[in-house]
């Protein structure tokens, strides 16, 4: 799948809307994208999500679909009739679930990407083998992501780490969104697998979701202006 428009994802995960609303007013949706997630989703609802898409923003709905296949596909629907551009399932809901949720978005003149969620970044390894996963992550990463591929998804949600391997055996097609991305001396905060942005793009990334770095730096917009070169830099390179 041929990869149009920025690059990199900012996390709007703020307990007001006045903040996000604001910095959306400094953003160029020329230059990045908006992921909306559970916290602001549950606060402000959808007519969030439409404020943005209103702006010119394409929106990440990142709610994280996981339940029976017809419940699953009724939520995407819903999410589809927003207009947002793209959104997500977990992987771990099984093939079911996640053709259900694929044949929901068909029809639709402008189909929202479909991405599964693997496993998630804030997890290590303690953590993932404490929750019934056997092997190594990574192991863990390329089964949901290989079973995503099989049932007609566009992507897969994935740490930084993970993606040479996923990129190698799924091919160029599949998208990789990668959250876990922190620019050179910011703090890892609640992520174990992290990357920069330049190595997250040169390992495969398609998509590079980030979050603090940008809404909680000093200065937002020169934040994203430098992780915007970076990411140039690295495709460039490649």
């Amino acid at each position: 799948m041929k990869i149009q428009g920025p690059r990199i994802i900012v996390a709007f995960d703020f307990a007001a809307q006045e903040p996000a609303m604001e910095l959306l007013a400094r953003l160029d949706p020329g230059q990045c994208r908006i992921k909306v997630g559970k916290e602001m989703f549950t606060r402000f609802g959808p007519d969030l999500v439409r404020a943005i898409i209103g702006k010119g923003f394409d929106v990440f709905l990142d709610l994280k679909y996981h339940d029976i296949p017809n419940t699953v596909a009724a939520a995407c629907k819903a999410a589809a009739d927003l207009g947002v551009w793209m959104l997500n399932v977990h992987a771990s809901g099984g093939r079911k679930m996640m053709v259900a949720a694929r044949e929901a978005l068909e029809g639709y003149a402008q189909r929202p990407l479909l991405i599964g969620v693997t496993i998630l970044t804030s997890l290590s390894r303690a953590d993932i083998a404490e929750a019934g996963f056997s092997g190594e992550p990574v192991d863990n990463v390329l089964r949901l992501a290989a079973l995503g591929q099989a049932s007609g998804l566009d992507g897969v949600v994935c740490s930084p780490l993970e993606t040479e391997v996923i990129r190698r055996t799924l091919g160029e097609g599949f998208l990789l969104v990668t959250p876990g991305v922190r620019p050179g001396g910011s703090a890892s905060d609640d992520q174990q697998r992290i990357k920069t942005p330049g190595d997250a793009i040169r390992g495969g990334s398609s998509y590079l979701v980030i979050g603090r770095p940008i809404t909680a730096a000093p200065d937002p917009m020169a934040s994203l202006e430098a992780i915007r070169r970076e990411v140039e830099e690295a495709l460039a390179s490649g």
